[in-house]
């Protein structure tokens, strides 16, 4: 018997702006994403260090194109069906339904879009998992109001989110609210469409926009509530422990504060509150929160279900800002000698993930849902068409296996859908040479290719473990 519960969601993830192209089609407006490039002046821009408020024809935008899913999305919904998927995890564009962000009448071609989407779904039998802000602010809210530094934005959010469960009722059920929302700390444009001024304390502009996100997140999970009773809705972590570099005091004490700078959004998304912790981090930040009447009470609404990502665990050390720390991601982290990493420097710890899931578990008790998983690699096409991706499978059997571990644990988990089921651009270099998919797609990294889809070996193996529940990973 397989360890796996019977109505476990076996499926894979995908966001709207590393797949769905047709940047200004359909009505749709700019995004954060939508401004920033591949190459040299991605990172500068991502982490919010470069203002970039226009396009820059010099430069090669990969989510303008991407993998075209916005006119292939029923070729692509076929074949996830092929492989027997039972959920589909996707974002809505928020500039899609809301172009600008702040109309007070959403785009009607951007819902018929998504309407027509999640009804291929249900054709097939899948249900469609939906973030509805996946690292894509509308930029007209970027440049007329400062993103999420305003509070104007909840306003705007709860109109987007209303339009959403009204307008999708009865076909998506299953909701999170903002994508690995932790990663505005690290990542504050691409997280959270922030630019800062010179001089002002970016920590208090990080956390009061922080403080907007949680009270507009907790809104909108009681108005889903109050939409439908049966809908879902779950917060969004980009998961993985910090492990103590040493036994050294110093370095578990690090650890732990990093652990809590993770946990600090769920904390409040899951409890309610705010930590205990939180006030001494206020202080030594010079952060002074404004809260407005009522926004404490609006953050007792809490999620349904934790869903986090899960790629590598990290290591922290008293030292760890001295230049030893890992380049290979926005959240730093100090390269743990005990293993190997990927062809990015993201660690392979299967017994991470075993050990993120009690910690989750133990620390909210509630469901748990693995949203992304998977390795980023890059795959050679044979002679005859053939992917040989075994690295991959490895991969994720022993990432399976752990979930499986964690489930005998006594950890409830509802789903698993492993990043990038089909290839697309890579959030954290804009490459397409950084693979994920189970589901190849003729693209380079400047956007030349045919788009043909094509299986990998991974596709046939994925198909054969949802067909076993999990139990045959052979």
């Amino acid at each position: 018997m397989s360890v796996f519960p019977e109505n476990f969601l076996w499926g894979g993830a995908i966001a709207a702006n590393q797949a769905e192209g047709g940047y200004l089609e359909g009505g749709k407006g700019l995004t954060t994403v939508d401004m920033i490039p591949y190459g040299d002046n991605r990172m500068p821009i991502k982490l919010g260090l470069r203002e970039q408020v226009a396009l820059d024809e010099s430069e090669f935008y990969p989510s303008h194109g991407a993998i075209d899913f916005y006119h292939r999305y029923k070729e692509d919904v076929a074949l996830l069906a092929e492989m027997g998927f039972k959920v589909f995890r996707t974002s809505i564009a928020w500039a899609r339904i809301f172009p600008k962000g702040d109309e007070l009448e959403p785009n009607q071609e951007g819902i018929a879009y998504y309407q027509d989407l999640f009804r291929e779904c249900q054709k097939h039998g899948i249900e469609p998992l939906v973030t509805l802000c996946h690292f894509d602010v509308p930029m007209h809210l970027v440049n007329t109001y400062g993103s999420w530094r305003s509070r104007e934005m909840i306003g705007f959010f709860e109109r987007y989110a209303r339009t959403c469960f009204e307008a999708f009722d009865g076909l998506v059920k299953y909701w999170l609210t903002f994508n690995e929302i932790n990663i505005l700390l690290a990542s504050p444009f691409s997280g959270a469409g922030l630019l800062f001024k010179e001089g002002e304390n970016k920590e208090q502009v990080k956390y009061q926009a922080a403080h907007h996100e949680l009270v507009a997140s907790a809104l909108v999970t009681k108005i889903a509530h109050e939409i439908n009773p049966a809908n879902q809705v779950g917060c969004m972590l980009a998961g993985g422990n910090f492990y103590p570099y040493s036994c050294k005091p110093e370095d578990v004490k690090i650890a732990l504060d990093k652990d809590r700078e993770n946990l600090f959004f769920i904390d409040v998304q899951a409890r309610g509150y705010y930590p205990s912790y939180a006030q001494r981090t206020f202080r030594d930040k010079g952060v002074e929160l404004e809260i407005h009447d009522g926004d404490l009470e609006i953050l007792k609404h809490t999620v349904d279900f934790i869903s986090f990502s899960y790629y590598a665990s990290r290591c922290a050390s008293a030292d760890m800002n001295k230049g030893n720390t890992s380049e290979a991601n926005v959240v730093k982290s100090v390269r743990n000698p005990h293993l190997e990493a990927s062809d990015w420097g993201w660690v392979i710890d299967p017994l991470g993930l075993r050990i993120a899931m009690n910690t989750l578990y133990d620390r909210y008790q509630k469901p748990l849902f693995l949203v992304e998983n998977g390795l980023g690699a890059k795959d050679v096409v044979e002679a005859n068409g053939e992917i040989n991706d075994d690295y991959r499978i490895d991969y994720l059997r022993a990432h399976i296996k752990a979930m499986g571990e964690a489930i005998e644990d006594g950890v409830p988990l509802m789903g698993y859908t492993p990043w990038g089921c089909i290839d697309l651009v890579a959030a954290s270099t804009g490459e397409m040479s950084k693979r994920y998919g189970f589901i190849y797609v003729d693209r380079d990294n400047k956007g030349n290719g045919t788009l043909n889809r094509s299986r990998k070996k991974s596709f046939f193996w994925y198909k054969k473990v949802i067909e076993s529940n999990g139990e045959d990973l052979s």
